[in-house]
């Protein structure tokens, strides 16, 4: 797997048996992988060897927490890479769903923005699989990559540009320290609370230091 391929990259494996960490696989699980045979990178600890990943099934209920072997990833797609390859553009769903017709609008807010962002949730595993897993009443999820201060003027015209969209956009900023929520970022004042891969931290800097959630 590229080094660059974090969380929320979508991983193609060769099936259920690549994976460790939960045996046995619930009937839905192992019915899901074998017909879309790809997982997704969790925001959890990783090691030299192994990946923490997730298990979607057809239904929002249906989650599982897993852990692959880095040897058994066939192939690894970035929601960045998602973004540059367009692919709603010639979609033959995205008239019937409406976050995959409004990523055409994203890209266009993000290319003004100089932002690198990407779709995750159901519109980013459809577009990377092929699988039919968003529907008429999907949310958007987009990441935005933010390594340096995106600063607060600039997070709320962007917030409100993505609001005015006809379809709900639910947005994560990709920082140093972890996840955080572009809403909260926007209409907090801090301190915020951090998505990482030890668990939920608190920080008044999302791109300095953090403190445990409590």
């Amino acid at each position: 797997m590229s080094p660059d391929s974090g969380p929320h990259a979508l991983l193609r494996i060769d099936g259920a048996q690549a994976l460790t960490g939960v045996a046995p696989l619930p009937r839905w699980a192992q019915v899901q992988l074998a017909r879309t045979p790809w997982v997704v990178v969790r925001r959890a600890a990783a090691s030299a060897a192994v990946l923490p990943v997730g298990i979607r099934g057809a239904v929002r209920g249906e989650r599982l927490a897993a852990w692959l072997p880095r040897a058994a990833v066939r192939e690894a797609v970035t929601p960045q890479q998602l973004a540059a390859r367009a692919g709603w553009r010639a979609h033959p769903r995205a008239g019937a769903v409406a976050a995959l017709a409004a990523l055409e609008a994203v890209a266009r807010l993000m290319a003004a923005a100089a932002l690198a962002w990407g779709p995750t949730g159901s519109v980013g595993f459809e577009l990377a699989t092929g699988a039919a897993t968003a529907h008429a009443a999907s949310d958007l999820d987009l990441i935005l990559s933010a390594p340096s201060l995106l600063s607060r003027p600039a997070a709320r015209e962007l917030y409100a540009a993505l609001a005015r969209l006809p379809v709900r956009c639910d947005v994560q900023l990709d920082t140093p320290r972890g996840g955080l929520a572009l809403a909260e970022y926007v209409n907090s004042g801090g301190p915020f609370l951090l998505r990482t891969a030890h668990g939920p931290l608190r920080s008044a800097d999302p791109w300095r230091q953090c403190e445990a959630a409590g």
